[in-house]
């Protein structure tokens, strides 16, 4: 399987119509990261983000099994919209709110990237990503989830579209709309970033 890593994804989806099962595991693992920490920020608990996880390899090993992925080279989207809508499903049921921290529990403002200089600007920057967390509760699911999926996910606006199922204007109005209730928000509350 080691030689797999090499490959690219059409090379794997030559050797998962030929049954490889190693094929499919390297796909999987490719995009791990990705679709457990996106499942993550949604259900904002660990453990049943693994099991959500879990129920995504397996929906996904048995849709490419019975050939309803043609393999056109989007293979990533279509396993997020997977993953997020057997999320959405748990999350009706569970009727959860989401929590914006990464599995291994840094908050996701850690991934903005700013670097640090002294314990000072180390404060400043965690006071910081707390209020964003805080004001990212404060909107509605919709925009909230654009967002994300838009800074974190780092997905155009055209994939949005197509993984929650709206047009494109609708996504990108999700986004505008995210943004200007996030400003009234702060303004709102008086928060300083």
């Amino acid at each position: 399987m080691h030689t797999l890593q090499h490959l690219t994804e059409e090379d794997l989806f030559v050797l998962i119509r030929k049954n490889d099962e190693h094929a499919i595991a390297e796909l999987l693992q490719r995009n791990k990261r990705k679709l457990f920490t996106a499942i993550y920020l949604l259900v904002k608990d660990r453990y049943t983000a693994e099991d959500l996880f879990q129920d995504v390899c397996i929906k996904v090993i048995t849709k490419i099994r019975e050939g309803k992925y043609s393999d056109d080279g989007r293979f990533t989207p279509w396993v997020l919209r997977i993953a997020r809508n057997l999320t959405i499903d748990h999350l009706r049921i569970a009727k959860r709110m989401i929590k914006i921290t990464l599995p291994d529990g840094r908050d996701i403002c850690e991934l903005i990237g700013v670097e640090e200089t002294n314990r000072e600007q180390a404060m400043i920057k965690g006071q910081s990503c707390g209020r964003v967390r805080k004001m990212l509760d404060m909107i509605p699911y919709e925009q909230r989830e654009t967002i994300i999926l838009r800074l974190y996910g780092n997905m155009s606006f055209k994939q949005i579209a197509e993984l929650t199922g709206v047009s494109l204007n609708t996504s990108l109005g999700r986004m505008r709309y995210g943004l200007i209730n996030l400003r009234k928000v702060m303004d709102e509350k008086g928060i300083l970033l």
